[in-house]
């Protein structure tokens, strides 16, 4: 079992850690808001003593359709990344889609980011253990909570000692997906945890050519996730979700984001008083 998995030399996520918070916008769309984001983000950090690791994806290989928004692509993307984690003295992270990208993204992110829809993809997983960064897995819509063991053990049987898991969602039926509680502690008895609370909300394709969300479920699937024990929260945050370029109907507005993190640090609180976490 692994128990911790440290995130940029700082940042620890694991049994008998702060929770901790992953958060960005859905994909990167210009240097300029990327900068406002984690100038948020490490304020936030500050104020709250949350330790907080940047996501900005370079490219989102899945979207509904062939014309949707992907991204600044890897080296653009990794150039801003690189800033954000200079500027800002956050740890970043961003997913890869492909094997060749893992050791390219590691020379600059400090936590490597498989997709849902790939998390069975042996290569892509060996690969990123192999940079020797962490690695966080998202569990597919389509996976079994029991059966990400099997990821995890291809991370470490190519040399990763630091995988997480993260939760967001199974497909229930056409363009809905769903939340089951259970799968959180059988997850954990694996390696540390965490809840995507944004895109457990999102409707797959639900608005045809683009994806749809409902971000008013945020705040009750995330408290649910907290109480339940998960070691981070994963959320996708923006401006303006509105002109957001990828996922605004269920990423987080940025004067939304410090009222919820209050109450998940309150009610963290409380389950560690219970022996919950």
């Amino acid at each position: 079992m692994i128990r911790e998995v440290v995130i940029g030399g700082g940042v620890r996520v694991g049994e008998g850690n702060p929770l901790a918070l992953i958060a960005g916008p859905c994909v990167l769309e210009s240097e300029s808001l990327a900068c406002e984001i984690a100038e948020f983000l490490a304020d936030l950090s500050r104020r709250l003593a949350v330790p907080v690791v940047f996501k900005g994806s370079f490219d989102k290989a899945n979207r509904s359709a062939a014309a949707s928004y992907r991204g600044p692509g890897e080296k653009e993307g990794l150039r801003i990344l690189a800033r954000v984690k200079d500027q800002f003295a956050l740890p970043v992270t961003t997913d890869i889609h492909e094997p060749a990208q893992a050791a390219r993204a590691a020379g600059v992110v400090d936590l490597l980011q498989i997709p849902a829809f790939l998390c069975r993809q042996t290569d892509l997983l060996a690969a990123a253990a192999r940079t020797g960064r962490p690695v966080n897995i998202k569990k597919g819509q389509f996976m079994a909570p029991a059966d990400m063991k099997n990821a995890v053990d291809k991370a470490t049987a190519a040399g990763g000692e630091a995988v997480l898991l993260t939760e967001r969602g199974t497909t229930f039926g056409y363009n809905n997906l769903v939340v089951d509680f259970r799968g959180l502690p059988l997850m954990r008895a694996f390696c540390p945890v965490v809840f995507d609370a944004t895109h457990s909300v999102q409707r797959p394709g639900g608005a045809g050519t683009v994806s749809s969300g409902d971000r008013d479920l945020v705040a009750p699937l995330a408290r649910a996730a907290v109480a339940a024990g998960v070691d981070a929260l994963f959320l996708e945050i923006h401006p303006d979700p509105s002109r957001a370029l990828s996922d605004g109907p269920n990423s987080l507005p940025l004067h939304g984001v410090e009222s919820l993190m209050r109450g998940l640090l309150a009610l963290r609180e409380a389950a560690s008083r219970e022996g919950v976490v």
